[in-house]
């Protein structure tokens, strides 16, 4: 998966506006999926001298260094500056929280800036301007908070949680362009996946893979192509949809309902053709999504596994040992498709995904009754014709695509010792 540039915000203000008053205390609003923060506020703040760090842009005062600044001035920088900040340069997480200086992701990597520690008084003013006093009160309570807001350049999910120096959070940007396949040079065959009337589609991966990004381009396929009705149910909801030939309707658990489960059996009544399950927890909501895919509903969800085949072995684990000669038959009669995926660094300093593809063949079925596991890492190495590509060949292929280094290549691969094998044959 390559990373495209984001969309330009031409809604920021120039930065020659006369000085504007100091914006209200709290920019909170009722937070919902389709909540819009005021840019007027944004612009207001970010048409105060940048951070430092920031990219100097033509025409506008020069970045006031951090010596100036002064070990205060985190208390005159607003979240929604950093946000912007983290969004220009292309980070994909913010990392806050108090006595710790702000962090930014930057492609796969923490990368430390020069503002100074966070302080408790900035910290709270940061979460006012995201969230509301209800829901700071629930934070400070259960001591964990989930949830997303949205601007009009992206979109964010927020994270909020203690720890031993105090509160901290996570933000995460989601582009609010969509991203197709093409753009992600996702294989041929994620195309051919989409055009399934029904079954269970799961893509897996550890956290930070892309997962979101990979579906999100599906659904966006089929949202384009299709005439269908697509539910999502999400925790929060992250990409947003806008129903084209298709009609989109998205779910946030906490807010649209209360528990995946529920929104599962629900969507069971609401005509689906296709139901998206942002994460398949438990063994009750992988049961009711089979239940979905068997009687004639598409299903995709997610999980968190490392390869095809361990995505089985983890559900079927969900069983006790008398259910999973059950399980087994109903996996392999509701599977259409496995997809593992992972994200390494690319030579031009970008990132591209890599994938292992199960395809639910005839030969793939039987196995899968049969727990023969082994046989079926061994067909994947040798059915490219039915779609099918290991983690290990994905790799080689950016390998020699000039995408990525041997060395990225070692370090990536689930089995090095092969990956080697691999490489000291064509090099």
């Amino acid at each position: 998966m390559t990373e495209s540039q984001q969309p330009s915000n031409s809604n920021v203000a120039p930065r020659n506006v006369p000085p504007m008053p100091p914006p209200p205390p709290s920019l909170a609003t009722q937070r919902q999926s389709t909540q819009t923060l005021d840019m007027a506020s944004v612009n207001r703040n970010i048409s105060q001298p940048p951070p430092p760090g920031a990219a100097h842009r033509p025409g506008t005062p020069p970045p006031m260094p951090s010596s100036v600044l002064g070990k205060n001035s985190t208390s005159r920088l607003s979240l929604a500056q950093l946000i912007k900040e983290a969004f220009d340069q292309g980070y994909s997480d913010i990392h806050l929280g108090v006595g710790e200086v702000p962090r930014f992701r930057n492609r796969g990597e923490i990368q430390s800036t020069e503002y100074p520690e966070t302080d408790k008084e900035s910290f709270m003013s940061w979460l006012r301007e995201v969230m509301t006093e209800a829901e700071i009160q629930r934070f400070e309570e259960h001591l964990e908070f989930d949830g997303a807001t949205q601007y009009d350049f992206a979109r964010v999910r927020i994270n909020v949680f203690g720890s031993l120096k105090g509160p901290a959070m996570v933000l995460r940007l989601i582009p609010l362009k969509i991203l197709t396949m093409e753009q992600l040079r996702l294989p041929p065959v994620f195309r051919d996946i989409c055009h399934h009337h029904k079954g269970l589609i799961l893509v897996t991966g550890p956290t930070g893979s892309g997962k979101s990004t990979t579906m999100a381009a599906m659904i966006d396929y089929i949202n384009k192509e299709m005439a269908k009705h697509i539910i999502t149910i999400e925790d929060p909801v992250e990409f947003v949809h806008q129903s084209r030939k298709s009609l989109v309707k998205q779910r946030e658990v906490g807010m649209h309902t209360r528990k995946f489960d529920n929104a599962l059996k629900a969507a069971l009544r609401e005509d689906p053709d296709l139901i998206l399950v942002g994460e398949m927890r438990d063994k009750e909501t992988v049961n009711t999504a089979l239940k979905a895919a068997q009687t004639g509903h598409l299903v995709m969800g997610t999980l968190h596994t490392n390869s095809a085949v361990k995505t089985i072995e983890r559900i079927l684990n969900l069983y006790s040992g008398e259910e999973q000669d059950a399980m087994r038959v109903a996996i392999s009669e509701s599977l259409v498709a496995v997809i593992a995926q992972g994200l390494c660094r690319t030579t031009d300093g970008k990132r591209a995904a890599f994938h292992d593809v199960l395809i639910n063949t005839e030969a793939i079925k039987e196995w899968i009754k049969d727990g023969k596991y082994d046989e079926i890492s061994e067909l994947m190495k040798q059915a490219s014709f039915d779609g099918m590509i290991t983690m290990n060949q994905s790799l080689l292929n950016l390998y020699q695509d000039g995408r990525i280094t041997e060395e990225t290549a070692l370090e990536m691969s689930p089995t090095p010792n092969e990956m080697a094998q691999f490489l000291r044959g064509r090099v």
